[in-house]
């Protein structure tokens, strides 16, 4: 008898895989390449032409509306302090999402597979840190546009080191992805960037109160970023690369859900799966409260002790609706001219920030079948917060905005409480009803009704206030 051997069966490399599932999908791809190039350039060509406009109105708008003492540099420090509060908000975001995303399939047949995850993983990591360094260096050239800059120097600065901060960002975060367990320093990160934009801004509010500006540096910080940014975001961007092995299914499929919900607000206009996820994960963050009894009262009372107690195990509310006072007086600091619409908004959305209870009661038909009594009463208990966040709020913002007051705000007021009540009692969104076909688009009437609920009267009173000043 002669012994016959076989090969052991060896795993096909990632680009072999890569290369099967493109022959894949273009067997079942109807659209050709001249159609996706035609999508791809209409998305081109709107969102620079927009963008294009936005840029040049407010750079217009910034030119002809200095300060109040027409000194620029407390402009200057607000826009530093915005830049490194959304530098945080970013930040979250990333840690939240993943960033590195598979879909379940991948992940039952491919991720799960013995296939060298690095190199699964390295396209995907380098058109994300291509993306990333595309956007953060257009977003730097646009904001130093912006603000007035015209040399090409000053440009091409600007641009650099937003592109490098863009890629130091997420090279950190996909480092971050990969660990075992949560880095110490991935939480104080997004935190300190927060409080330092938050710590600045208030600097600077109250220095103009007082007669007083922090000092430009001696060195322009564009400059300085532009020269310390690139080598950093080259170290962690190698870093990131040699961990990407260790990034682990469970890691790569976190951020599906709030993927999945994106894609659902954008195309839909839906922000309810968003909204119910994030929910979701915050209060399982809180893990365990410490329960207490309510006191005596009726029903009324009871339900109004609730929803305080709710509201204060949300820190998030509460930090934003302060947050929010801050930004009205660095709006009064640094573009005065439009203080008057960004209260109303502002106003309206640190109201909003209060409104979770009586968005659950409204949105919720079996929570108030077990709560009992009448609907409106439930309503009522839970509109007494946001109507006392809103007052306090209005009263606490009114001195940067109109030292004083006036009959204006008799009407202001109210209509903003109105307003977030209106939205927090707006029914789950129903797609489908009436749609104007339009010579470009078709315009879902319906949808936009429900959508605009609660903005629209925000609207009113931005046009009221316009007309009575």
């Amino acid at each position: 008898m002669v012994a016959t051997t076989t090969r052991p069966a060896t795993a096909p490399t990632a680009r072999q895989v890569r290369a099967r599932l493109r022959r894949s999908r273009r067997r079942h791809h109807s659209g050709s390449l001249g159609d996706t190039l035609t999508d791809v350039y209409v998305v081109v060509l709107f969102v620079g032409m927009y963008g294009w406009f936005a840029v040049d109105g407010l750079r217009g708008h910034l030119g002809s509306a200095p300060p109040a003492r027409g000194d620029t540099t407390d402009r200057y420090w607000v826009a530093v302090a915005l830049v490194l509060a959304g530098a945080g908000f970013v930040w979250r975001a990333l840690r939240v999402v993943g960033p590195l995303l598979v879909t379940p399939a991948f992940q039952a047949w491919v991720v799960s597979s013995p296939l060298d995850r690095r190199a699964w993983l390295l396209p995907r990591f380098g058109w994300l840190l291509l993306g990333a360094s595309a956007g953060a260096g257009l977003l730097g050239l646009a904001a130093a546009f912006t603000g007035g800059s015209d040399g090409t120097a000053e440009l091409g600065w600007a641009a650099l080191a937003g592109a490098a901060c863009g890629a130091a960002v997420v090279s950190l975060s996909v480092t971050a992805q990969a660990a075992r367990r949560e880095p110490r320093w991935a939480g104080p990160l997004g935190a300190g960037l927060v409080a330092s934009g938050v710590l600045l801004s208030l600097l600077v509010v109250l220095g103009h109160a007082i007669g007083f500006s922090l000092p430009r540096p001696p060195v322009s910080l564009t400059v300085l970023v532009g020269l310390l940014a690139p080598p950093v975001a080259v170290l962690v961007a190698a870093r990131a690369w040699r961990r990407l092995g260790a990034v682990d299914r469970a890691a790569l499929t976190t951020g599906t859900q709030f993927a999945d919900a994106a894609a659902h607000l954008a195309v839909l206009l839906d922000p309810s799966m968003l909204a119910a996820l994030v929910e979701s994960r915050r209060w399982r963050s809180i893990g365990r409260v410490r329960s207490r009894p309510f006191r005596a009262g009726g029903r009324f009372a009871v339900l109004v002790r609730a929803d305080v107690r709710r509201t204060f195990r949300h820190p998030g509310a509460v930090a934003g609706w302060a947050a929010l006072l801050l930004v009205t007086y660095a709006v009064a600091v640094a573009v005065p001219s439009v203080v008057d619409v960004a209260f109303v908004v502002l106003a309206y959305l640190a109201t909003k920030r209060l409104t979770g209870g009586l968005r659950t009661v409204s949105r919720s038909p079996g929570l108030r079948r077990s709560l009992g009594g009448h609907e409106a009463v439930l309503r009522l208990a839970h509109v007494v917060v946001p109507t006392l966040g809103a007052v306090v709020w209005y009263l606490a913002a009114l001195p940067g905005v109109r030292p004083g007051g006036g009959a204006i705000d008799l009407l202001l007021l109210p209509g903003v409480v109105a307003a977030a009540c209106w939205d927090a009692t707006r029914a789950p969104l129903r797609p489908g009803g009436l749609v104007v076909v339009a010579p470009f688009t078709m315009i879902p009437i319906d949808l936009l009704r429900q959508v605009l609920r609660g903005p629209d009267l925000v609207a009113v009173l931005l046009l009221v206030q316009w007309l009575l000043r």
